[in-house]
């Protein structure tokens, strides 16, 4: 069991959680996760390491509320223990003195974001992050991102703060600019990593986007994380979860990540009403 030392929350429905996971601090880099499970027949689910302290042992989680797992996890606090978090898993971000870096996030996906921001940083590029959210009160990690980064551009969907519109548009600024962007890191919704590689497709930018899509052991066994990656089946849990945006079939993991949608809305719901 793994005990959570700190539990707070970011944003409406938007918990961090510090978790004691002595063996996975030590040897997590930016973009691996872990698969979590609350009790003994609960669901596996995947969260991205959002941070780390090798100092204290402790890793940081941020789960957002879209089910019943999620809703029992954001309930939890200081004290209480997990059953089980298995991890590092997935291969880590590749990381290299590329230039000028971009990383784009949306929503929760700012957990994914900070990370890689920060890793980027640290082996010198020039980061430039472009985060975004339907509310201002709903942006997460602002400050923590913009540490890690050496430009920073903040879109919400109602214009309540920073940029009105989506993460996409800034982005687009940029490239048209004529400036040099030799990579760029997508992360968030799929319609949102989906429309980051359109954008930066006729500008020949490498794009990385993060894939999330249904996982249930993490170690390429149960296949539920199939993606067709440039007309090849990967597994994102054990190939990614990382891949070349241009390549992804993004239509496929759309349809996909819907088969379970009503199933796992059903559970939520019953859960909500008392019936778990």
């Amino acid at each position: 069991m793994n005990e959570i030392v700190e539990a707070r929350f970011l944003a409406p429905k938007v918990k961090l959680l510090r978790i004691n996971a002595p063996d996975i601090s030590q040897s997590c880099k930016a973009g691996q996760f872990v698969i979590i499970r609350l009790r003994q027949n609960g669901e596996r689910i995947p969260l991205t390491i959002a941070d780390v302290s090798t100092n204290n042992g402790t890793i940081t989680l941020i789960a957002q509320e879209v089910g019943k797992t999620t809703s029992l996890l954001n309930r939890m606090e200081a004290g209480d223990t997990i059953l089980d978090v298995v991890g590092p898993l997935g291969r880590p971000t590749h990381i290299e003195n590329f230039g000028t870096a971009v990383c784009v996030g949306g929503g929760i996906g700012l957990a994914v974001v900070l990370p890689i921001a920060k890793a980027l940083k640290a082996a010198g590029n020039h980061v430039i992050s472009i985060i975004g959210a339907r509310t201002k009160e709903l942006l997460i990690l602002e400050n923590e991102i913009k540490d890690a980064s050496n430009e920073i551009i903040i879109t919400t969907d109602d214009g309540s703060y920073g940029e009105k519109g989506f993460v996409t548009q800034p982005l687009q600024v940029l490239l048209n600019s004529g400036r040099k962007i030799n990579v760029v890191f997508g992360i968030g919704p799929v319609i949102m990593m989906k429309n980051i590689a359109k954008v930066t497709k006729p500008f020949g930018v490498l794009t990385y986007v993060s894939l999330n899509p249904i996982m249930v052991d993490g170690t390429g066994m149960c296949g539920g994380c199939r993606v067709t990656i440039g007309n090849e089946m990967k597994f994102a849990c054990v190939d990614g979860p990382e891949f070349d945006g241009h390549k992804v079939d993004f239509d496929e993991l759309i349809a996909r990540l819907n088969t379970y949608k009503k199933h796992e809305q059903n559970s939520y719901e019953k859960f909500l009403n008392g019936v778990d």
